[in-house]
This record gives C-alpha cells, sequence and structure tokens, in this order.
C-alpha cells in the first residue's frame, strides 16, 4: 500500500509536470472505486488551470482554479504521466487530460483508490479536518507524541500509526523507526518518557526522509510514476525480516501480532 514516502515521490517527480497546465478534460472510466466519483466531477474540472498539486497525509491535492481535486491511491493505486494518446488498459480507471499534450493516469487494480472534489477549502473535507501533525515538519517532535500520550495504554506502535496523531507512519515505517529508536513496538505509549520520544521523532524522521530519497518501498504493487520501483526495501532492518538476524546486535528478529498488524522486532535492541 503506497505510503506517506511513495505519495510523497509521486508528487515530486509529477508537479514540474502539472503546475500550470490546463485541464482539458478529466475521463472516468470506472466510478466504482472507494467512493463513487461523482457525475458532476468532469464538468467542475474542465478547463481549469492547475494552482498546485501538493501532499496533505497519504492524498495528493490538486489545486485548480476552481475547487480542489483529492486523490488517494489507496491499496494499489499507481500514477503515470503518458501521451493522451495512448489508449488504457484494463485498470487504467480515470484520465487528467492536461493541454500538454499529456494525461495523468490513474491505475488501480483493486479499486480502493478515490478522487473527490471540493470548492472548499481542501484542509475542511471530512477526510482531511481530522487528521494529526505532519512527520516532516516543524510541528512535530518527541514533546509533541509525549504530550498526547499522556495516560494512555495502547501500543507505541499503533499508537504512532494512528492518522489522527501522526499521519503517514504506515507499518513498514512504524516498525522501521521504532527499531531505530530502541523502543519495544508493544510498550505501552504513556509510560515512555519524553526523552524517548524526542528520539523517535528523530527516526520516524529519518527513516520517512531515507525511504523518499531512495524512491518509497516496492512492495506488491508500488512503482514511481516512472514505472521504476522505490528502493527502500533493500534497507528495511526488521520489516519482513523475522527470523533473521538483527543488524545491530546479530540477536534473532522476532514476530508479534500488535493491535492487529503484523510486527517484527529485537528483543535485545528494542525495550
Amino acid at each position: 500500500m503506497p505510503e506517506l514516502p511513495e505519495v510523497e515521490t509521486a508528487l515530486r517527480g509529477l508537479r514540474p509536470h502539472l503546475v500550470g497546465t490546463r485541464v482539458l478534460a478529466l475521463v472516468v472510466r470506472e466510478r466504482r472505486l472507494r467512493y463513487p466519483i461523482p457525475l458532476a466531477a468532469e464538468a467542475a474540472v474542465a478547463g481549469h488551470r492547475i494552482r498546485d498539486v501538493r501532499r496533505r497525509a497519504k492524498y495528493l491535492l490538486f489545486e485548480l482554479e476552481q475547487g480542489t481535486l483529492l486523490l488517494h491511491l489507496g491499496m494499489s493505486g499507481s500514477l503515470r504521466l503518458v501521451s493522451a494518446r495512448i489508449p488504457p488498459t484494463r485498470h487504467d480507471h480515470l484520465d487528467l487530460v492536461l493541454d500538454s499534450g499529456l494525461c495523468l493516469r490513474l491505475r488501480d487494480p483493486r479499486r480502493f483508490g478515490a478522487l473527490l472534489w471540493t470548492d472548499a477549502p481542501a484542509e475542511a473535507h471530512p477526510l482531511l479536518r481530522d487528521l494529526g501533525c505532519e512527520p516532516l515538519t516543524a510541528g512535530f517532535d518527541g514533546r509533541y507524541l509525549y504530550r498526547l500520550a499522556t495516560g494512555r495504554r495502547i501500543a507505541v506502535k499503533p499508537y504512532i500509526m494512528d492518522s489522527r496523531i501522526v499521519v503517514g507512519v504506515g507499518n513498514i515505517y512504524a516498525s522501521e523507526a521504532l527499531h531505530l529508536a530502541g523502543i519495544h513496538p508493544s510498550r505501552a505509549a504513556g509510560r515512555i518518557s519524553e526523552r524517548r520520544y524526542q528520539r523517535l521523532a528523530g527516526a520516524i524522521r529519518q527513516v520517512l526522509r531515507d525511504a523518499i530519497q531512495q524512491g518509497g518501498t516496492s512492495l506488491r504493487d508500488f512503482v514511481q510514476e516512472d514505472g521504476e520501483p522505490g528502493y527502500f526495501r533493500q534497507s528495511l532492518r526488521v520489516y519482513g525480516r523475522q527470523g533473521q538476524p538483527c543488524r545491530g546486535c546479530g540477536g534473532v528478529l522476532r514476530g508479534q501480532r500488535i493491535g492487529q498488524r503484523s510486527s517484527v522486532y529485537c528483543p535485545r535492541c528494542q525495550r
């Protein structure tokens, strides 16, 4: 499933080709995505110039001269910039046709992605308004995590994966950050010191930045906008490595189910 680094990678690749172009048409071949694409969407966006493209959590926001398109890649979605003349394939569900001669094409075999349009401020949309802090901004630090964790018994791994606390820390990156910070994934969030949360916040930022630099993690369906896979998978310390030696101490990595998600950790390095 594309997470924050994968979406950020797509954003950085696509943005220079999109900003300033005009949308000639939105071509919808399949409306039955995670949320049905409304019939009025095509008319709402046609003819408007793209003023900016940015990211909020795992959503790409296409700010038009009037309104904003919100796009989520779901479980298996990917975006391509292709010539508008290239015929779509089976799972190419929509095209944003541009006056540059290109189109932004969404491929989504499982149809868990979403495309929504709003004429209100994007941050007021129900899918965005309750989201937590962006982990790569100045407002995210150990004090923030410590303050919101006070008195909470939930394990720290699902705590940092809660999008109402911090956005974009999925299963892969939570596992990697907790190992880097030396914190056991099942430790209660409310029983971790502010000093250790400072280390964890730094680890989250480092893991996400490393993943973005390497183009994301190539697991199952994710590829970059140019079709190349991400390479962060080669740098994974614990995720998917149960039973293998820890790269920190050489001990055997163990697996545990925490908050309905599989977790891999080092019993020596993580306390």
